[in-house]
């Protein structure tokens, strides 16, 4: 495997899940895979779990770890073909994806959407130069409008916690005071596509996601009807697609709670602004799975690195 851009770089999603559980079972096995190679994590937005999970799977694989903070260590990039850079830029994507990959064999990108451009922020100026002029793989660890490794550490735990043949799993919006990316909704909808489910995206009307990614998804307006015998319920919130990047309702009805959630699981990515996406009664329950989502990032991004060292 030569990249992980998006979940359709998984050519089997039930065998990935086995063999990142059987990683987890024993996470220093493959310790000499890596040895004497080099990852970069390019950062241009902030992280914890993405950072610190990534880099435990580097280490778990033996491979050595650098990592940078473009937004204040970077110099500022320039992606656009033919500009005359006589204004904030400082250097091309074509060089500085050039100069990185004589340093790394591996390079991790995190860059999150504007959210006022979205023909920019689809075509993934970003990832998308790193993956024309770099040399080496590139993985992304959250883009403009895709996190597949949150996505597939969520396949994870649901591969995990699951005890039915086929299972309801929800994805419901919730109220957040910001206008927040697409990223992990998309990824995640493209990773229950791939899945045995019964799925169903819940959201108050203008909040509908790309049609492209949720064709085919069954959509409820009603977040209590969608919520009917789920098993496992996925809150997270998102800003208007049609209406880009705008916050149209921060509709506290939709927090999520435990008399809503009743006995399904509980999934969030994290972070998460407590008794605003969701009560502090369900985060602290028995069926909150948040903290084995963020473990299992670890072992998303190990398979991940292992399927790329092996092919290299």
């Amino acid at each position: 495997m030569k990249q992980y851009l998006s979940i359709h770089d998984i050519d089997s999603l039930p065998a990935w899940v086995a063999q990142a559980r059987e990683l987890k079972a024993d996470s220093s096995a493959l310790k000499a895979l890596g040895k004497g190679k080099t990852i970069g994590l390019l950062f241009f937005n902030n992280s914890l779990r993405t950072r610190l999970s990534t880099q435990k799977a580097a280490l778990n694989l033996g491979l050595d770890v650098m990592a940078m903070n473009f937004g204040n260590e970077g110099w500022a990039l320039e992606y656009q073909d033919g500009t005359v850079m006589d204004r904030g830029t400082s250097e091309h994507i074509k060089e500085a994806a050039q100069v990185v990959s004589q340093y790394c064999d591996i390079i991790a990108i995190r860059a999150f959407a504007s959210l006022s451009n979205r023909e920019n922020d689809e075509a993934e100026l970003v990832l998308n130069g790193f993956k024309k002029f770099a040399e080496v793989p590139i993985v992304n660890m959250e883009s403009s409008v895709g996190h597949p490794l949150q996505a597939l550490a969520d396949a994870i735990t649901l591969a995990e916690q699951n005890s039915k043949p086929r299972p309801k799993v929800v994805l419901s919006w919730g109220p957040h005071p910001k206008a927040l990316p697409h990223a992990v909704a998309n990824s995640f909808v493209e990773m229950m596509q791939l899945q045995e489910a019964d799925f169903v995206i819940t959201h108050p009307k203008g909040y509908e996601l790309n049609p492209i990614i949720t064709k085919n998804c069954a959509i409820e307006y009603d977040q209590q009807r969608a919520l009917e015998n789920a098993d496992f319920v996925y809150v997270k919130n998102w800003s208007s697609y049609s209406d880009y990047g705008k916050v149209l309702s921060q509709d506290q009805d939709w927090m999520m709670t435990q008399e809503k959630l009743g006995h399904a699981k509980f999934m969030h990515c994290l972070p998460v602004r407590r008794n605003v996406v969701v009560e502090d009664a369900v985060l602290d329950g028995e069926n909150s799975l948040v903290i084995e989502q963020a473990n299992n990032r670890t072992f998303a991004a190990q398979i991940v690195l292992k399927k790329i060292l092996e092919s290299s």
